[in-house]
């Protein structure tokens, strides 16, 4: 457990040094997690893992573990908000608005990517 805490340690290191030291426009912990999703790629061409075995190595359990408790990341978030309620009030309306449109349009931008990708299976199945 402690090995695959390190590994995920390691990895988020990693990520913040690539993303500061390259300058690059992503958070240290999404380029951390590209690079340990290319590590466990690399590792599975070696070695053949089927999800079930991925689940019973160190690091399936210790990420299961983390995704079981995955709620209690969210109590640091949900103090902030109780923090500023005043801000929330002065600025509510227009988050709720700019929430309304962003799901919205990330509804209908999903929607047209699988219709275009679909439509695109399609054409090539008839052919």
């Amino acid at each position: 457990m402690i090995e695959a805490f390190a590994l995920l340690l390691l990895c988020q290191l990693a990520g913040e040094i690539l993303s500061h030291g390259f300058g690059l426009p992503m958070p240290g912990p999404v380029v951390g997690l590209l690079l340990l999703f290319a590590g466990l790629f690399v590792a599975q061409r070696f070695v053949t893992l089927s999800p079930q075995t991925i689940n019973d190595t160190a690091l399936g359990r210790t990420t299961g573990g983390l995704l079981q408790h995955l709620s209690l990341l969210f109590v640091p978030a949900g103090v902030g908000v109780i923090d500023h309620l005043g801000l929330i009030n002065s600025y509510g309306p227009v988050l709720f608005l700019a929430l309304l449109v962003s799901t919205a349009l990330s509804l209908a931008v999903t929607a047209l990517v699988f219709t275009w990708v679909k439509n695109r299976q399609t054409g090539r199945m008839a052919s």
